[in-house]
């Protein structure tokens, strides 16, 4: 029997069962993406210092995620193989999202229990580890979440459920982003930035543990034992050896991640501190004084980009997966990712206009669907039954490795770009180099036989 044949078809309500998740999951990240500059920066991060604290989740990605694949493919408990992962993942950083904004906090009360004098950047220290907790245990989620997709879902519906997932991206992201806009612009109240992180930590948790029982793993199917007998137990390393001879595609596929997520993390590390610091021009150098009020306002705006960034994946995935399954994944994507070009370079060019960088990050949207779900419907087709962890494992590392290079790279070039008026740094930088890197990225997927 067929491994399509095996597997039931997924209706919309399945697709939207196994999609609630991984919005909790991105809600989670959001809110870690877009409000952890505010955070280390009050606490006295530098802009190349910020980059540094970033390299927690790559490195996180690449290290925890392959690891937990393996895991994952070769556990076997009452509760499957993916949920102990999913759950777990899910409660450790609902707890770290709680305290990271109180890191200053957590430093002061460290101190006073043990009765020493932590530094000056006792409070930085604290949210740089809470930080890599936060990243380590999202990774430990989400390595097992996308291989539930060739777990249970028919092969010819890979694209529609990674499409899936690429809206819950965007409407999770959206949700993260608005409340707190919303709640000001309607109430006049601005949230706290601790009430959002303790609110990304609760929705994660709760969508998580609903899709953990909507879904039935595929270890719950006869099919499951007939793999689990006629294979075996393999380390991380054979996995990593027989990855890159499942096929020659798969090499060029990797390459075009590589190239992408230098992109992609040049938009999610740096809009932020662009929209805060570029768009507002409020300054980001230690020792000037700041309107505390414009600094609300900035931030608010920020959230507002990423929730229009977010809010096209959202309306753009099932267009666009119906397009994939139409013209191609590969024909879909290389459009995709030049219409996100075109973006970077509206924000670096129109980056002191307020209205046009809401509309170029809307551009970018249509970029940041695709790669959400198009590049692992293009590596679904090669992934053998009882392999899924391992291999969505290993395909993480050319996603989070890139980071390292935007992290460190990139975050001393703007480190050391200050502005003429001596207040704050060329952040404009990461689209020139962003934009570059996707078109790389598109080059490549060009090449790719499908």
């Amino acid at each position: 029997m067929s491994e399509n044949t095996e597997l039931k078809r997924f209706t919309t309500i399945n697709f939207l069962n196994l999609a609630l998740g991984f919005l909790g999951l991105q809600f989670a990240w959001q809110m870690r993406i877009a409000l952890a500059e505010p955070v280390t920066s009050s606490l006295g991060a530098s802009p190349f210092l910020y980059s540094l604290i970033w390299l927690a989740g790559p490195f996180s990605g690449m290290v925890v995620q392959p690891i937990v694949g393996v895991l994952s493919d070769n556990t076997k408990s009452k509760f499957g193989r993916r949920r102990p992962y999913l759950l777990g993942g899910a409660i450790i950083t609902a707890i770290a999202l709680w305290a990271f904004p109180h890191s200053a906090g957590i430093s002061d009360m460290i101190s006073n229990l043990l009765h020493i004098n932590m530094p000056a950047w006792g409070g930085l220290l604290i949210a740089a580890i809470l930080i890599w907790v936060i990243d380590a245990c999202i990774n430990i989620a989400q390595g097992p979440y996308r291989s539930l997709i060739p777990d249970v879902v028919p092969k010819e519906q890979h694209a529609n459920a990674n499409s899936y997932i690429s809206l819950a991206i965007g409407l999770g992201s959206v949700i993260a982003m608005i409340v707190a806009p919303f709640l000001k612009f309607v109430f006049n109240y601005q949230m706290p930035i601790e009430a959002q992180f303790l609110m990304a930590g609760i929705a994660f948790t709760l969508a998580m543990i609903w899709t953990c029982l909507t879904i039935k793993e595929k270890s719950t199917l006869k099919t499951e034992t007939v793999h689990a007998e006629n294979s075996e137990k393999q380390s991380f390393w054979q996995s990593l050896k027989e990855f890159f001879l499942l096929s020659p595609e798969v090499k060029k596929i990797c390459l075009m991640q590589f190239f992408t997520w230098i992109g992609m993390m040049c938009l999610l590390i740096y809009i932020t501190p662009f929209a805060i610091h570029t768009v507002y021009n409020i300054p980001d150098l230690a020792g000037t004084s700041v309107d505390k009020t414009l600094e609300q306002t900035a931030q608010n705006y920020a959230l507002i980009c990423l929730a229009v960034f977010n809010l096209v994946c959202f309306l753009i995935a099932i267009p666009l997966a119906n397009m994939a399954n139409k013209f191609g994944n590969k024909k879909v994507h290389i459009l995709s990712m030049l219409s996100m070009v075109l973006a970077y370079l509206g924000l670096a060019f129109f980056r002191h206009n307020q209205a046009a960088v809401l509309f170029f990050m809307g551009l970018s949207g249509i970029g940041w669907a695709s790669v959400c779900a198009l590049p692992f419907a293009m590596l679904s087709r090669y992934i053998k039954p009882g392999t899924e962890g391992s291999v969505m494992g290993i395909f993480n590392i050319f996603i989070a490795g890139p980071q390292v290079f935007v992290c460190t790279l990139v975050g001393w070039l703007i480190n050391i770009s200050v502005m003429s008026g001596g207040v704050n740094h060329h952040y404009e930088l990461t689209f020139y180099i962003g934009a570059c890197c996707l078109i790389l990225a598109s080059i490549v997927t060009a090449k790719i036989k499908e």
